[in-house]
């Protein structure tokens, strides 16, 4: 064997172990790239999991209402449900990130519905007295319906005081709350019972009567409408009492689902916050009540 031939043969198996290193480094390398992408793939899976998981998930608010009391919830004139109830139930169901179910029952129905579980929450103008909360819960009051003393507008300013209204003759609905508490706190004035709210409103545009006494929200669409003939307005300020008027309205929802009390309060609150609540007020109630 020569000398040229042992080393060409030296060569040969130096290059063919470098090239047999090489191949082993390219594999590692490529099994630690691959088992990095897996890790790397796995995180992405979980990150995206972790960020589903916290998302809040869109569910369906069934609400409840009825479709003969403007302005809160009616039909209007093309059949639509519309009304301040109506666009407070959507305005909640939005900030709550909820689809919204509403469903129209006539009145009678709609707590009895809600007790048997056919709905999360009714929102119909119910007030909040001891009788209703008897047989369910409600929410945080978002509206009160105060009374309201009317005259006719050609006779000037009334001081509306039990003293201001002494002699004066009160016209009001008999078997209303609104007679029983001009009875408790006007005792010196003339107290006349008519039949119902609208005959006591005719009675003070053919002035048999000096004033009236009413639901705040009923007067103020009668004011503003036609039927007054702008005979009238209100006289001295709003009287909220408990006691006569309940304590406002709110949306009752089942006394089992403390959850569902929690959603709407604190849609309700945002719903405030984001001037929206004021917003409906002007919309659905141009004369202001208060």
């Amino acid at each position: 064997m020569t000398l040229n031939t042992l080393f060409g043969r030296s060569s040969l198996a130096i290059r063919l172990a470098l090239v047999t290193v090489l191949l082993c480094a390219a594999m590692m390398v490529g099994l630690a790239g691959h088992a990095g992408a897996q890790s790397a793939g796995f995180q992405t899976d979980a990150a995206t999991e972790a960020e589903q998981a916290a998302a809040p998930r869109r569910f369906v608010i069934r609400f409840l209402t009825e479709g003969e009391f403007p302005p809160f919830n009616y039909y209007d004139d093309e059949g639509v449900l519309a009304g301040f109830n109506v666009d407070l139930a959507r305005a909640i169901c939005l900030e709550a990130n909820a689809a919204c179910d509403i469903k129209v029952r006539p009145w009678d129905e709609l707590l009895p519905s809600l007790g048997r579980g056919e709905a999360d929450a009714v929102i119909a103008a119910h007030v909040v007295t001891a009788a209703t909360l008897a047989d369910v819960d409600f929410t945080d009051r978002y509206f009160h319906t105060p009374g309201r003393f009317a005259g006719r507008t050609e006779d000037g300013a009334h001081e509306v005081s039990p003293d201001g209204l002494d002699g004066v003759s009160i016209g009001v609905a008999k078997g209303t709350a609104h007679e029983a508490f001009v009875r408790a706190f006007f005792r010196d004035s003339k107290i006349v019972l008519f039949e119902n709210p609208e005959l006591a409103r005719e009675g003070l545009q053919q002035k048999s009567v000096d004033v009236i006494f009413d639901d705040a929200i009923s007067l103020a669409f009668w004011l503003n409408g036609s039927l007054s003939r702008q005979c009238c307005e209100f006289k001295g300020e709003a009287f909220l009492e408990p006691k006569y008027f309940g304590d406002g309205i709110a949306v009752a929802v089942p006394r089992s689902d403390p959850q569902i009390k929690a959603l709407i309060n604190d849609a309700l609150k945002r719903v405030r916050q984001s001037g929206r609540f004021q917003e409906l007020v002007e919309r659905y109630f141009p004369l202001r009540i208060y």
